[in-house]
C-alpha cells in the first residue's frame, strides 16, 4: 500500500524495463545501501534519563587519530561527610568504540584503570579530586575517516548516560573574491540551443544595464553560429547534449562567487536588479539559491517527501505555490524547495549539487529533488525579469518536447537514482 502523501503518484518501477526489473532492483538495493553508508545515516534516539548525577557535552567535535579533551565532564552528586568512618570511593567508568580514553598528568596514588584503552575507570574518595581527573579526560579516534562519529558510554552506580563524538576531518575553505562591484561577485550563465535570434536580444538587453558583467553561454545547437561581444565566454558542446549538459559546462567555468541563470529567451528590463539578488544573499548568508519572478509569474514549489520503506523507497511529490516560511524581514519572499528558471545561486554550493545530465529535454523540478535537504532556497517577488515574445521553431519545438518515451525514462531514471517508489510532479 502506498503512503497517503502518494495517493495520485505515479509508481516509478513500472517504468522501467520489465525484463531487467529484478536486476535494476537488486543493484538499487546495493547501492541505497552504501548510499546510507558514505551518508552515515543513523536512525538510532538517545534519550537521557532524568535527574541523572552525570554532566557530559551533548556532542562535540575531534579530528581524527589526534588526542582531544572531552569537554565537561563532572559528577554531580551530594558529597560525603568527612566523619565517616570508612569512606566509599566515588567511581565512574567510560567506555568507547572507535577510540582509546586517557587522563593528563595522573599522579601517583590517583586510581585511574585503563590509560590508553576503549574503557577507563577512575576512582577516588574525594569528589572535587574525582571532577578534576574528569576534567582531564581525553579521547583518540584509532580508525581514520573524514566524517563518522564514537559513541561514548559514561557511567555512575546506577546511571549511565551516552553522548556522541563527531569525528571531523577540518576542511579547508574554499572562497570567493567578491572584489568591489557587481561584475566580479556574478556571472551570467544560459544554455542556448537553435535559438540564436533570441540568445542575441538577450545579450543586448544585459548589455544594457551591465555593459561588463561576464556571460557565459553554452551551447549544443546542431549548426553553431558565432556568438561575439564584450566578455562573453561561447562554448561549443556536441550536439543536442541537452538541458542539464549544458548548464554543467557553464558552471564548470565559473570563477565568480555567484551566478545568474537565465533562459536564452528572457529579456532584462530597468526592474532587473542583479545586485538586489545580492543584497538578500549577502544579509543570509545560509541561503544557497534565490528565485524571482518572470513577467510577473513568481513560480515556486516545496516538495513533500516521505522515505518509505527501505525496501521499496520513497514517495515525492510536488506542490506548486507551496512555501515553508516567510523570509523574516523580506516582503514578499518565502523559504521554498524549488524556484522558477530566474535565479541567483552561490557557485560553490550548487557545484556540490550539479546537474544530471541524463536529463536532455526537460529538467528543472529535478534538480532540486537532488537538492533537497541540502541547500537552502527562497523565492521574492519583484526581483523580476522579462520574456520574450514566443515564436514557432518546428525543429527547435521537435527536440523541447518530451514524449511519452523520454517520460517514461524519466520516471524510471527517479526509481533508480532518487530511490523513490512513487513520484508526482
Amino acid at each position: 500500500m502506498p503512503n497517503l502523501t502518494c495517493e495520485g503518484a505515479e509508481l516509478t518501477k513500472q517504468f522501467a524495463p520489465e525484463d531487467q526489473l529484478d536486476d535494476i532492483i537488486g543493484r538499487r538495493a546495493q547501492e541505497f545501501n552504501q548510499h546510507q553508508l558514505r551518508m552515515k545515516i543513523n536512525k538510532e534516539i538517545l534519550i537521557a534519563k532524568a535527574n541523572s548525577p552525570l554532566q557530559y557535552p551533548t556532542s562535540f567535535n575531534v579530528a581524527p587519530l589526534q588526542k582531544s579533551l572531552i569537554p565537561g565532564l563532572a559528577l554531580q552528586t551530594q558529597a560525603r561527610s568527612v566523619t565517616t568512618v570508612k569512606r566509599e570511593a566515588y567511581k565512574v567508568s567510560l567506555r568507547v568504540k572507535s577510540g582509546v580514553l586517557s587522563v593528563e598528568d595522573v599522579l601517583d596514588g590517583q586510581q585511574v584503570d585503563g590509560q590508553g584503552q576503549s574503557e577507563l575507570s577512575i576512582s577516588s574518595s574525594s569528589l572535587t579530586q574525582l571532577n578534576d581527573l574528569l576534567s582531564r579526560v581525553t579521547y583518540t579516534s584509532t580508525i581514520y575517516h573524514v566524517r563518522t562519529s564514537d559513541l561514548v558510554n559514561f557511567s555512575f552506580q546506577d546511571h549511565e548516560a551516552i553522548f556522541p563524538i563527531m569525528i571531523r576531518r577540518p576542511s579547508v575553505p574554499v572562497l570567493y573574491d567578491p572584489g568591489k562591484d557587481i561584475n566580479s561577485q556574478v556571472t551570467i550563465i544560459t544554455k542556448t540551443f537553435l535559438r540564436y535570434k533570441e540568445l542575441n536580444v538577450l545579450i543586448k538587453s544585459i548589455r544594457k544595464f551591465y555593459p561588463n558583467i561576464k556571460i557565459i553561454v553554452a551551447d549544443d545547437s546542431l549548426k553553431p553560429e558565432p556568438v561575439s561581444g564584450n566578455n562573453i565566454e561561447h562554448y561549443i558542446m556536441p550536439p543536442a547534449q541537452g538541458w542539464f549538459a549544458g548548464r554543467n559546462l557553464a558552471l564548470s567555468q565559473l570563477t565568480t562567487k555567484y551566478f545568474l541563470w537565465v533562459d536564452d529567451d528572457f529579456l532584462f528590463l530597468k526592474e532587473t536588479r542583479v545586485e538586489s539578488f545580492v543584497e538578500i544573499m549577502e544579509a543570509i548568508p545560509e541561503l544557497d539559491v534565490l528565485g524571482g519572478d518572470v513577467s510577473g509569474d513568481q513560480f515556486h514549489f516545496i516538495l513533500e517527501y516521505d522515505e518509505g520503506e527501505e525496501e521499496e523507497g520513497g514517495c515525492l511529490k510536488r506542490i506548486e505555490g507551496g512555501f515553508h516560511q516567510p523570509l523574516s524581514g523580506y516582503n514578499g519572499c518565502f523559504l521554498v524547495d524549488g524556484v522558477i528558471n530566474y535565479f541567483l545561486a552561490r557557485t560553490e554550493a550548487v557545484r556540490r549539487i550539479g546537474f544530471d545530465p541524463f536529463l536532455k529535454r526537460v529538467g528543472h523540478t529535478e534538480f532540486f529533488i537532488d537538492a533537497l535537504g541540502k541547500l537552502l532556497v527562497a523565492s521574492c517577488k519583484g526581483l523580476s525579469i522579462g520574456h520574450q515574445t514566443h515564436r514557432a521553431q518546428n525543429e527547435y519545438d521537435s527536440y523541447r518536447t518530451q514524449g511519452k518515451r523520454e517520460e517514461k525514462r524519466k520516471l524510471a531514471h527517479h526509481f533508480f537514482k532518487n530511490f523513490l517508489n512513487y513520484i508526482k510532479y
